[in-house]
């Protein structure tokens, strides 16, 4: 047994005798407290997100532009010679609906939570009124005036329940009563927060307490029967939401809490999630419920912990936040808080649930304990680190270490005004790429400017780089150091930040410079939907390449060319810098037992995992099959398909195995991930990735004896092939190839440039910008931004399936576009308008005609 594992039963075990006595009882839970740190099974399939981003506003309505604007028309589009008037009989535009996020949580929460302190005590009854009047007290001294107010205390806070079932304090932590405690915080100008999970304890049931207000009602009557597991631990029994009595006890329970002046409830133990998301514990109702409950009391509601993303439009309906991940503690009590595992595995989960956090709900990444060096269990530079990952992701920022011991470093981390200022503006970032061990981060602000985050995850020093054409900037910009509070300069096209340390990061503003041009994709925050839009959903296209072997000869006789398949396969192998490996992995070559190029990546520990995002319609895991290895679970796009064995109990290295495949997925863009289960080992050889042919045929020969051109054909729109690159480098349309309609040449002067033998060119082909969109079928759907500059671009789609869409520009509808084409093309520039006045203009894109109306990208030039 792990020290990790006995560190966690033994806090359960401090308060396992009182946890059966009622619903909130069972906060003495650990929160988090668990043995197997992932998900096990198939998430319920109801409530799947869509992806589309929260409207926040209707759009403004300013001047009219002063500008003649223009539709830009694909060769086989039809635009409409002027728009037609605002009598004409168009679909009534569908405005983005007004926002319905909490006012009480417009903004990520800051302040401090208990658990951190808990476990690290090894004391799960560290909460006593004197620590929390001091770590108060600490807040007030040192935090408060950047923000922080929020003091919250975790499991264990309850130890029996009054006469109408409803938890109460424990009289040996507050002797004086908790509420004596809460009125010091809030004397102090804080909020104070409560501890609290699904269901309702044994006894509760049992001895059938007449609920508070609620006549003819008692705890008995309200359970589900036959009695249902409500939470991972399985003390509590689930509670049946469909008997009326059950809200009125759950009522019962938060006006108790309000009259006590509780500011915030955290709500634990949360299913889909939590280590159970195969519908058999499903807490949905629950948080229904204690949302309805709350809301008439304007208290935050907090979910935990490792919440189903498949949920994610759920718990954004019902909450004001959601863990994201598990326990950021090490369980590793008096040597630390945390470790640096248990921050970088949080960086692929931020990536994951960046779109649906803002106003009223946010992503939550546990308790930020960069406080006190001595005790973090993070150097310097992770410890800066992990607070810009938490601002840059608007987490709410709540430290976990005792306010009364921070050090010097810690103060200045928690309060930096500039970092702090990033988390407040609540514009979540989002990464160029999630699988390089150097990542730039990115948000644009309302404002108009960038948050730029460039992360060092690597093992060594590093040179870190930002292009700006891969944040959607286009010009030279102002940039600025956030951590040392320092203007740089300006730079024009990219920014290198040099000798970035080991586990280090650089925090930057970048404010576009006049002229400089701004593309927004459509699921940034600012964009915003009226009528129902799906995000891809199969209506979006990526970007994508193919290989091209070009075998050259000398002998006077070229080979024949290799057709193509209607699919072709890629293997990647373990070593891939597309892998992300989450854990403790290892690596090992020169095996000798048969695997691909001869080395796997191996795990030993349940809950490490590995994740690859590929486009194509499908993939397979390869492993080997052995005695030592077990069970993994395996997830497509975020939810789970299957459990699959690598285990045979009588075979020992039995290599390029697969054990898992899917294939008919819709060509596009998708992430696969693998979780350790069980076993002694899991290990990754190579993966296999299906995609549609896209080039035909798939292999050319040149003879340097015999030298001719060399032809192949596109097999997408001419219009969506991007060139050819050998080795990184692109070749020179028009001198090393030629391209005529959907015949591309290579040109014997090029060719006789390669060695004898076999050499690969990749042949690219463009899709939507970042690779996503949002589609509607509905007439009078809207999509609109609103900017401050002097000219827009609408960036979309055109295809078979789409018609005619109206454009407005500040509330008037300015031209028709047709979007129809006879393929499918990527980022074509629809409508444009240069020329405005240099104020504030919102564009509105309506769908009038066609079977669907696609929303990519809109792009703006600054004043």
């Amino acid at each position: 047994m792990t020290r990790t594992t006995r560190t966690r039963r033994s806090l359960r075990a401090l308060v396992v005798t009182v946890a059966a006595l009622g619903i909130v009882a069972a906060a003495a839970v650990p929160a988090g407290a668990t043995p197997t740190p992932e998900p096990t099974a198939t998430p319920t399939p109801t409530a799947a997100p869509t992806g589309t981003p929260t409207p926040t506003a209707t759009p403004a309505e300013t001047s009219a532009p002063t500008a003649t604007p223009t539709a830009t028309a694909t060769p086989t589009a039809k635009p409409t010679a002027a728009p037609k008037s605002a009598t004409a009989s168009v679909p009534t535009p569908i405005p983005p609906a007004a926002s319905t996020a909490d006012p009480w949580a417009l903004k990520p929460y800051m302040g401090w939570s208990s658990y951190s302190m808990q476990v690290y005590s090894g004391n799960g009854k560290w909460i006593t009124a004197d620590q929390l009047i001091a770590q108060s007290d600490a807040m007030h001294k040192t935090l408060q005036k950047a923000g922080y107010d929020r003091i919250n205390v975790d499991a264990g806070w309850s130890d029996g329940v009054d006469a109408n079932g409803r938890p109460t304090p424990s009289t040996t932590l507050y002797p004086q009563g908790l509420k004596k405690v809460i009125d010091h915080i809030h004397a102090n100008k804080q909020k104070f927060g409560v501890y609290l999970i699904p269901g309702i304890g044994p006894e509760v049931y049992q001895k059938g307490y007449p609920i508070a207000n609620a006549p003819g009602c008692n705890t008995h009557d309200i359970v589900k029967q036959p009695l249902q597991q409500a939470d991972y631990w399985k003390i509590g029994y689930a509670i049946d939401f469909s008997n009326p009595c059950a809200q009125k006890y759950v009522d019962s329970i938060v006006d108790q809490l309000a009259a006590w002046g509780v500011d915030f409830v955290k709500f634990d133990s949360v299913t889909p999630g939590s280590g159970i998301s195969d519908g058999s514990v499903d807490a949905r109702a629950d948080v229904a419920a204690w949302s309805q409950a709350l809301k008439k009391h304007k208290i935050w509601f907090e979910l935990s912990w490792a919440l189903d993303i498949n949920n994610a439009d759920y718990w954004k309906k019902y909450a004001n936040g959601w863990r994201v991940e598990w326990d950021v503690e090490c369980y590793c009590s008096g040597e630390a808080l945390t470790e640096w595992n248990n921050i970088a595995r949080l960086f692929p989960r931020a990536a994951d649930w960046w779109r649906y956090a803002g106003p009223g709900g946010w992503n939550d990444f546990d308790s930020l304990d960069v406080g006190n060096g001595k005790m973090d269990g993070l150097t310097p530079d992770e410890r800066r680190t992990a607070t810009t990952l938490w601002a840059i992701s608007a987490a709410p920022m709540y430290t976990g270490n005792d306010l009364t011991k921070l050090d010097k470093l810690g103060v200045d981390l928690l309060t930096n005004p500039e970092v702090v200022g990033v988390d407040q503006a609540g514009v979540p970032a989002r990464p160029v790429s999630s699988t390089a061990k150097q990542q730039v981060w990115y948000a644009l602000n309302k404002d108009g400017s960038y948050t730029v985050a460039l992360f060092n995850l690597g093992r060594a020093e590093s040179d870190i780089t930002a292009k700006w054409s891969d944040i959607g900037l286009t010009g030279s910009a102002s940039v600025r150091d956030l951590w040392a509070r320092k203007n740089l300069g300006r730079a024009d096209g990219s920014f290198t930040a040099s000798d970035v340390p080991i586990h280090g990061v650089r925090l930057l503003k970048v404010t576009p410079d006049k002229g400089a041009t701004v593309t927004v994709n459509d699921d940034a925050q600012g964009v915003t939907y009226g009528g129902d839009w799906t995000r891809n959903g199969g209506n979006e296209v990526a970007s994508t390449s193919q290989p091209l072997t070009v075998n050259v000869t000398d002998t006077g006789t070229p080979a024949p060319p290799v057709s193509t398949g209607p699919t072709r396969t890629t293997s990647v192998n373990d070593t891939d810098s597309g892998i992300a490996y989450s854990g403790q992995w290892g690596y090992s070559n020169g095996r000798g037992f048969g695997d691909y190029q001869d080395d796997v990546h191996y795990a030993e520990h349940p809950g490490d995992s590995f994740s690859y995002t590929f486009t194509g319609t499908g993939v397979s895991y390869l492993t080997e099959l052995d005695s030592s290895e077990g069970d993994a679970d395996v997830y497509i796009d975020g939810q789970f398909v299957k459990t699959v064995s690598a285990n045979i109990p009588t075979a020992s290295h039995t290599a390029q195995q697969t054990v898992f495949t899917t294939n008919g997925l819709t060509n596009g863009q998708h992430t696969l991930r693998v979780v350790m289960k069980s076993g002694q080992f899991m290990l990754l050889d190579r993966l296999d990735v299906i995609q549609p042919s896209l080039i035909d045929p798939s292999s050319v020969s040149f003879d340097t004896k015999a030298p001719a051109p060399a032809t192949f054909s596109v097999l997408r729109d001419p219009d969506e092939f991007t060139g050819i690159t050998a080795n990184g480098t692109a070749l020179t349309k028009g001198t090393d190839y030629t391209v005529s309609g959907s015949t591309v040449t290579l040109q014997p002067s090029y060719l006789k440039t390669l060695p004898v033998g076999a050499s690969t060119l990749s042949v690219g082909f463009r899709g939507d910008y970042l690779d996503d969109v949002h589609a509607t079928t509905q007439a009078g759907a809207s999509v609109s931004f609103t900017f401050t500059g002097t000219g827009v671009d609408w960036l979309a789609p055109t295809g078979p399936d789409q018609g005619v869409v109206d454009v407005y520009v500040d509330g008037k509808l300015v031209k028709q576009v047709d979007t129809h084409s006879d393929t499918r093309r990527t980022q074509q520039k629809v409508y444009s308008v240069s020329g405005l006045r240099n104020a504030q203009h919102t564009i509105m894109v309506v769908k009038e005609s066609g079977a669907v109306m696609r929303a990519d990208a809109v792009r703006y030039t600054v004043r």
